[in-house]
């Protein structure tokens, strides 16, 4: 499964418009709906945040683990890598 039938497969779980998930990213629906059907490239930035919307990792989405449950955070850490927090 690539990322464009997870990212898909996610938000019909969930029973969730492209529209919701597109607000939720400031982005336009027909942009989003690009980045699920393969039409337009995902930026990084974007796949995090659809990641942490859906409570996964972004391995999940790309197909690189089966195990949909987030990684666990080192303690004590805050917000992303290279940043303190």
């Amino acid at each position: 499964m690539d990322y464009t039938q997870r990212m898909r497969a996610l938000r019909e779980d969930k029973d969730i418009a492209q529209k919701v998930i597109a607000d939720y990213l400031k982005i336009p629906q027909t942009t989003y709906s690009g980045y699920e059907s393969g039409n337009r490239k995902l930026p990084v930035d974007l796949l995090s945040s659809i990641a942490r919307y859906y409570g996964t990792s972004a391995d999940y989405i790309l197909g690189l683990t089966d195990e949909i449950r987030p990684y666990p955070r080192p303690k004590g850490r805050k917000g992303h890598p290279g940043k303190e927090g």
